[in-house]
């Protein structure tokens, strides 16, 4: 069994969507798993993770499976598709702090506050791997392998947060749409989403725009501006870096390896 990823569309057929699988497969037999694009278990970890996995569950755009201020403590592997993490103000204005992509793990942070301070929406279609709260301290107590792949994802989550605050922070517009792009296409790169030099693009322009502090208006100017320059391309649905080391270069962006990624 494959997972399902949407193949790079021919022109003209509109924007991708990543489509959910239609099933899911015993841990031992899971697509991301099997891709090699995962750091590697052990079997004893592997038929944990199993016995630890309690459902399957697909959600479609716009469904928030984790809301803020929420006490119901699931934990999730993002199978397929995409979703973001996001925190909004009482008047509904929206801060996107960071996109997820197949293999994430998400809600691990709110096990350490009183609930979740983070809500998460799905923004393709999604598949997800559903987990109880209860049972990660005996995953602590009895594989403290696996135990540390929790903390690393944990942490490395942070670092792209004080990526993000830094972006926010001091860079500008275009200096902040270059980094995304870049993130977004290495974070991908690195799980085996690259089709034909390109990666899915779902997010919209206002996506963009709360991920990264500004008006929807510059949003608009500056990924103008970026394509007139030639750096990347976005064609039904799909993001191309045309000229990836001019991005780095405004952005600012080092040339940092990405380590494999424990699968949970």
């Amino acid at each position: 069994m494959s997972i399902s990823h949407s193949q790079k569309p021919a022109a003209g057929n509109g924007s991708a969507t990543t489509a959910p699988a239609p099933h899911f497969p015993r841990c031992a037999d899971c697509a991301l798993r099997r891709s090699g694009n995962f750091a590697p278990i052990t079997p004893t970890e592997l038929a944990f993770i199993q016995d630890f996995r309690r459902e399957n569950r697909l959600a479609a755009p716009g469904t928030v499976f984790i809301r803020e201020s929420s006490t119901d403590g699931k934990l999730y592997t993002l199978y397929a598709g995409w979703a973001f993490r996001f925190k909004t103000l009482s008047d509904g204005r929206r801060q996107i702090l960071n996109f997820l992509l197949p293999g994430d793990f998400i809600g691990m942070q709110q096990h350490f506050n009183d609930g979740a301070a983070y809500g998460v929406e799905a923004l393709t279609p999604v598949s997800l791997c559903v987990f109880p709260q209860t049972g990660l301290l005996g995953l602590f107590k009895e594989l403290p392998g696996l135990g540390f792949d929790l903390t690393w994802l944990s942490a490395s989550q942070k670092t792209v947060l004080d990526e993000n605050l830094l972006t926010t922070g001091r860079r500008n517009a275009a200096e902040r749409v270059a980094m995304l792009m870049l993130q977004l296409f290495q974070r991908a790169e690195r799980v085996g989403l690259v089709v034909d030099g390109a990666i899915e693009f779902p997010l919209n322009q206002q996506h963009v725009a709360d991920a990264l502090g500004l008006s929807l208006v510059h949003t608009n100017k500056t990924m103008r501006r970026l394509l007139a320059m030639g750096l990347y391309k976005i064609e039904n649905g799909w993001l191309s870096l045309r000229d990836t080391k001019a991005l780095k270069r405004l952005a600012d962006a080092d040339d940092a390896l990405l380590r494999p990624v424990p699968l949970i």
